[in-house]
């Protein structure tokens, strides 16, 4: 049996809808709350990294989460934008980076897999700032 045929229209219209989350990009560091289900019981649970992709695709977007666990074992996720799992994203701090995707972390091993801090000064921060008023 087939499935039903859904255009991508369909697909917009249904699964976009407001998020409130702040603006990051490839090479930030987010922590993301997830909700997670145990039973009757739910939770929230963060998980932080460095963003290594981005796929913008209307309601299937997904941005990709790289962190460093237990044993220097890499763990990556792929989350969904829309996902009613996903509860909040936090911006720890802005990276520093030359590509749209940064696949090539993943042969990387200790201090040559960090990606370099941003730090803006106080007049790029104002101008920021103003230019995120004025839109």
């Amino acid at each position: 049996m087939k499935s039903r045929k859904i255009t991508k229209e369909t697909v917009s219209e249904l699964g976009i809808y407001k998020r409130d989350f702040p603006k990051f990009s490839i090479g930030d560091t987010i922590a993301i709350s997830q909700r997670i289900k145990e039973g009757d019981k739910e939770r929230l649970q963060v998980f932080q990294g460095d963003v290594i992709a981005m796929n913008n695709n209307g309601a299937s977007s997904t941005f990709t989460v790289r962190k460093i666990a237990a044993n220097t074992i890499a763990v990556e996720r792929i989350f969904p934008y829309y996902s009613p799992i996903i509860a909040s994203i936090e911006a720890v701090k802005k990276g520093k980076v030359r590509r749209a995707k940064l696949y090539y972390l993943r042969k990387r091993v200790g201090k040559s897999a960090k990606i370099q801090e941003l730090i803006l000064t106080k007049e790029q921060k104002e101008h920021k700032l103003a230019q995120s008023a004025a839109e």
